[in-house]
């Protein structure tokens, strides 16, 4: 216990006489890892922002939109605008294995829903069902549509939150109420909430079989969209391509045709985000790492001038019979004590300013909560606990092999 004690003095002792120096050797290190996390909090503030744009969305899911042909194709002209009707929906359902939760969207658009005295122009959205899987909405009142819906044609309207607060106030509840869509009443059964922007809670829902009969929809879809389960991005990839043939050869236009219809693959367009961020992540790593080794060479350095300048003291050490060992745990106790406090003040100041900024800027669409994790704080620990014994090895081997009869003439 006197003998560490007297390691630890003599540690504070040598910092204490070279301030300025160990100020300078310490702050690279510190530099090093501030940057690394603030570089890879930023990183994570930029991925979830990205991500919130996945998040209304199933990521397991393809979007088929309808579009306009753009290629002549035996013998039909170019600009045929393609139409989706119920018969797509029924192909789609047993076109791949993979398929299992499946909805056609017809768009009714912007009309007036009103209560009482109370109205506003809204979204008009007729779905199936299994839509519910697909856009992640939170039912926080009633329900969602359900198959008794369709099959009897009913007038009812699930609202999205910001509808609910526009029509019904005073403390008024929605649930069981009747309001007007284009003069035509419907029975709220649902109120539902959804993560993201206000505009995506200015939404309402009916069924589709409804919408098709009470506006003039006929069988007409204009979407079709569905959930692939476990697919992988190569099964979604085969998918597609079905998905294009099948109604190339329905609708009669050209499989290669990009635009006579448009799909959207949720997963493909997810995975090549996440590698995008997977290279930026290791990108980041690469420039933290390499700021943090000119650090440790720094304290290296240093290491080796301490060396020299106690190479008198170390051989009168040795003289008087202290081991090799104690003189490298002493060089690299040093070494490690300096790395590991100026990282540690790194890593709380980056972390730190990572708090501040994630409060003072809102959250959008490609910023949001920048943070460093705690696994990320631990490796960063850890790093810094290698990097100090990194440095301090050479100058200690050196120490070590001093001769005390060398050393004592050593001037």
């Amino acid at each position: 216990m006197i003998i560490d004690r007297d390691k630890w003095q003599e540690i504070f002792s040598t910092i204490s006489k070279n301030k300025l120096r160990t100020f300078l050797t310490g702050f690279s290190v510190a530099w090093g890892i501030f940057m690394l996390i603030i570089l890879l909090g930023s990183g994570q503030g930029l991925q979830n922002g990205v991500q919130s744009q996945f998040g209304d969305d199933a990521t397991n899911s393809l979007w088929v939109y309808s579009g306009q042909t753009t290629k002549a194709y035996k013998g039909t002209n170019a600009g045929r605008k393609i139409q989706f009707t119920n018969r797509d929906y029924d192909r789609t359902k047993t076109l791949d294995k993979h398929i299992d939760h499946i909805a056609g969207r017809f768009y009714v658009g912007n009309k007036q829903i009103s209560y009482k005295d109370n109205y506003g122009s809204y979204d008009i959205q007729a779905v199936q069902p299994a839509y519910k899987y697909l856009e992640k909405n939170e039912i926080t009142q009633g329900r969602f549509l359900n198959r008794l819906d369709m099959e009897n044609f009913s007038k009812v309207i699930i609202i999205g939150d910001v509808v609910r607060k526009d029509l019904f106030k005073n403390g008024v509840t929605a649930m069981g109420k009747y309001v007007e869509v284009g003069g035509i009443p419907f029975k709220v059964v649902g109120v539902f909430k959804v993560k993201g922007e206000n505009r995506n809670m200015r939404k309402v829902y009916i069924p589709v079989s409804t919408a098709q009969r009470v506006f003039n929809g006929a069988d007409r879809l204009n979407q079709v969209m569905f959930t692939v389960g476990d697919a992988s991005v190569k099964d979604t990839r085969a998918i597609e391509t079905k998905l294009r043939n099948e109604f190339a050869a329905f609708h009669h236009f050209d499989p290669t045709d990009q635009r006579a219809i448009r799909i959207n693959n949720d997963l493909d367009n997810y995975q090549k985000v996440m590698n995008l961020f997977l290279g930026i992540r290791i990108f980041i790593w690469i420039i933290g790492i390499g700021t943090i080794i000119a650090g440790i060479v720094g304290v290296s350095n240093i290491m080796m001038i301490v060396v020299k300048e106690r190479t008198k003291e170390i051989g009168i050490r040795k003289a008087l019979g202290a081991t090799p060992g104690s003189i490298v745990g002493l060089i690299l106790l040093e070494s490690v004590l300096i790395t590991s406090m100026a990282g540690y003040i790194g890593l709380m100041v980056g972390v730190g300013l990572l708090e501040i900024v994630g409060k003072i800027i809102p959250p959008s669409e490609f910023f949001m909560n920048p943070q460093a994790n705690i696994g990320i704080a631990l490796i960063a620990m850890i790093l810094l606990v290698v990097a100090g014994a990194i440095a301090g090895y050479i100058p200690a081997r050196k120490a070590a092999s001093i001769k005390p009869i060398e050393a004592l003439r050593d001037e």
